[in-house]
């Protein structure tokens, strides 16, 4: 299947819907679509000066969307208007180990789509596979789909070497700490010992359980993908990973997050 038709395959009825009902609640079409992740919702309770809410539901409320169940995540998707664009910011997300599938987890990626966004900005908590600190923030450059499962079925055969739009890595690696390779895993539960050693010999810099289905389906459907990847745990550290830890190492990184978002936006 050539490229252009990617949309016509992956996008259905229901979709289109989710997209008519984004552009309600947007009051006209939406430019960009921002996610945040685990314990990074609270990353715009203090918007910058040039965000103007707009509107905000649930997310549940999006046809076809699931109320997000991890651990700092939010049932919530603010509209916003700044830098003359309309941004859809999505406070949570569906992940594959709630065992709903690739299409819950892709569903907003899709519906934003079918509002209009040209350009996406994806961000996570992750275990860190380097010497890295806390809170840092690193810039997706490149990753690694270890779940095992795809957001497509059929020939949708994406060159998905280019799924991370260059223009927008070179231009926020300028704010951020780190720039590397994410590794994507199922979960729920984390890696072990050994599945840590191999991910870090195979050049992985850091290792989540998201982000990656919805690249790789605003990818082929033609957006600009950039991904924010906060460091939230350290993989090697000798003590239990503790989820609540994770949550509030990411919420440091909200400084950051934010002129990264200011530069997404410019």
């Amino acid at each position: 299947m050539e490229a252009g038709k990617f949309p016509e395959f992956l996008i259905s009825e229901a979709d289109r819907q989710a997209g008519s009902f984004l552009r309600e609640q947007a009051q006209g079409s939406v430019d960009a679509l921002v996610v945040l992740g685990s314990g990074l919702a609270a990353s715009l309770d203090d918007l910058p000066v040039w965000l103007e809410p707009v509107a905000q539901v649930r997310l549940s409320q999006v046809p076809g969307l699931e109320a997000p169940c991890a651990d700092g995540h939010r049932d919530e998707l603010s509209f916003y208007r700044g830098y003359g664009k309309t941004i859809a910011v999505a406070s949570g997300r569906t992940h594959l180990y709630e065992g709903l599938g690739p299409g819950p987890v892709t569903a907003l990626a899709r519906a934003a789509y079918c509002a209009g966004i040209e350009a996406a900005l994806l961000c996570n908590a992750n275990g860190c596979l380097r010497d890295w600190n806390l809170g840092e923030v690193m810039v997706i450059s490149d990753h690694v789909n270890s779940s095992g499962t795809s957001p497509f079925d059929g020939t949708v055969f994406l060159d998905s070497a280019s799924c991370w739009d260059p223009g927008l890595v070179s231009s926020l690696q300028g704010v951020c700490q780190r720039s590397g390779t994410y590794a994507l895993m199922r979960g729920p539960e984390y890696q072990t010992r050994a599945e840590t050693n191999l991910l870090a010999a195979a050049g992985v810099d850091c290792v989540g359980m998201s982000t990656v289905l919805e690249a790789l389906m605003l990818h082929a459907l033609g957006v600009r993908v950039a991904g924010l990847s906060v460091v939230s745990d350290l993989s090697y550290s000798a003590l239990p990973t503790d989820p609540e830890e994770v949550v509030e190492a990411a919420s440091g990184a909200a400084v950051t997050i934010r002129q990264a978002l200011g530069v997404f936006l410019g």
